[in-house]
């Protein structure tokens, strides 16, 4: 095994997971663990990840009581196996609640409780009690006082929606209008969101080859791929994107608007078995990585581009005792010994600059060999998918050339890499570019890396990892836990 993947292994995850509109992406803590550490090594992980939002499955009085004096924002949940009580007695949601949320506030700083988790789709029996269980639980916290600091709501599956695309005409499973039309009064009284659980990985391999894998990872689709909703023309570049919409679609045809969309849980596979070959490192890096920096990036959906879907990445830990195929056990981004299974960088798009002082006198410029169709695919990824800045070549801005797409593509491909390069953004565009010391900037055009960047123009966030960034990562399961074990013993040497 290289040095290089060693280092990779080893390396500790940097989360920065605020942005200036509020939307975060936090972490899933599963309890499908056989060696789970401590609470307390737990939440030593998580602060030194500088993560700020955790969803717990349960309620665990260990955890709750080590993430006290944390300020991590804490989502607790009724488990599926409690919900009857719960929703059956107002006493007993009650007694649930003192014992598991007031008990712990304010110091452990509890804002949400997921009631069950996918509830009308995997315990259809307990749906009628679903949303007593809601109003009981909430007559519990204001009788606390903690009605206004602690919502309530309840994650769904997409497959409540038996159609999702396209995503203008998505509707919810008919069979449960009894039930959700009051959950959807609950949470427009309340003023809590929808929650969601969008996993793009199950429906690529449900769908078998129907949507390319491109744009279940967040990657450049070829322009003759480009997946559009017929009725808007809205063209979606991924699928959580096309998820998140048929999800608002669907409050909507029940006429409820002005209900936010928080995804409860949202990830990828690192490894799966034989016929799961969609599970790998490559396809779990890319996905995780492009949808933190999509989150975090604030563009919204298509059909809500100014309402940002906040996401708890699933999973923090591999829980190797979730029934199902292997893919199941493995959703993990670390193993249980604090190793990474993949090198993850996460950064806080507000403080991201081009303006990096290793890169200065280096440009990322597009190749002039490179065919003009070839170099209109990697703008559209760049400017698209890839979030870079590009403002400065619109028609009118100082930076356009309509006639030279060679220029045009260099402002833009130098911007992603000076935004990048630092976690891993490479400067290949599928061959399309090329590292130049020759600075291209001209007149008011100046291109990052110049001597002359002030770095005033780089608010935009990082783009998604390339399709080109993982030729070096894959490998198989057994490989990468055995990096994981060996690895404290290769340090100690």
């Amino acid at each position: 095994m290289s040095p290089r993947r060693l280092e990779a292994v080893a390396a500790l995850f940097m989360l920065m997971l605020f942005n200036a509109s509020g939307a975060f992406v936090g972490i899933n803590i599963g309890t499908g663990v056989s060696d789970l550490p401590s609470a307390s090594d737990i939440v030593s992980t998580l602060k030194a990840m500088k993560i700020q939002h955790v969803r717990l499955v349960d309620s665990d009085h260990q955890m709750l009581v080590a993430l006290a004096n944390t300020g991590i924002e804490v989502m607790v949940g009724v488990p599926n196996d409690q919900l009857l009580r719960v929703g059956q007695s107002r006493p007993a949601a009650a007694d649930w609640v003192n014992k598991n949320v007031a008990a712990y506030t304010p110091a452990t700083n509890i804002t949400y409780i997921a009631v069950g988790d996918e509830v009308l789709t995997s315990i259809p029996n307990a749906a009628l009690v679903l949303v007593p269980a809601l109003q009981f639980l909430q007559s519990a916290l204001l009788a606390a006082n903690l009605n206004t600091q602690v919502k309530l709501s309840s994650p769904h599956s997409m497959d409540m929606i038996p159609k999702a695309f396209p995503p203008s005409t998505a509707t919810f499973n008919s069979t449960w209008s009894s039930v959700m039309l009051p959950y959807l009064q609950f949470l427009k009284s309340t003023g809590s969101s929808f929650m969601l659980n969008a996993q793009p990985y199950y429906s690529y391999v449900g769908g078998q080859g129907v949507f390319p894998l491109e744009y279940a990872l967040f990657r450049s689709l070829n322009p003759n791929s480009q997946v559009a909703d017929p009725n808007t023309n809205l063209f979606y570049t991924n699928m959580f994107d096309a998820m998140v919409d048929a999800a608002y679609n669907s409050m909507k045809a029940m006429n409820f608007t002005n209900i936010s969309v928080i995804v409860t849980a949202s990830g990828w596979p690192w490894c799966g078995g034989r016929n799961e070959p969609a599970a790998d490192v490559d396809n779990a890096l890319a996905y995780n990585t492009n949808l933190i920096r999509h989150v975090l990036n604030n563009s919204g959906t298509p059909s809500q581009p100014n309402n940002q879907a906040s996401t708890y990445l699933f999973e923090l830990f591999n829980e190797d005792r979730r029934a199902g195929p292997v893919s199941e056990q493995n959703w993990g981004i670390m193993f249980t010994n604090a190793s990474a299974v993949y090198s993850l960088t996460f950064e806080d798009v507000a403080t991201n600059n081009t303006d990096s002082p290793a890169l200065r006198g280096m440009f990322c410029v597009a190749n002039s060999s490179a065919a003009h169709s070839a170099l209109k695919q990697s703008l559209d990824w760049v400017c698209g998918p890839g979030s870079a800045n590009c403002s400065a070549i619109q028609p009118g801005q100082q930076c356009y050339k309509a006639d030279d797409i060679v220029a045009v593509a260099s402002y833009a491909f130098n911007d992603y890499y000076h935004r990048t390069q630092a976690s891993g953004g490479t400067c290949n565009f599928n061959g399309t570019a090329t590292i130049s010391s020759t600075d291209p900037s001209h007149g008011s055009c100046v291109f990052a890396g110049s001597t002359g960047a002030n770095g005033s123009n780089t608010d935009a966030a990082a783009g998604p990892v390339s399709q080109d960034s993982f030729a070096s990562q894959s490998q198989s399961c057994w490989l990468t836990y055995l990096a994981a074990v060996l690895l404290p013993v290769v340090l100690l040497m």
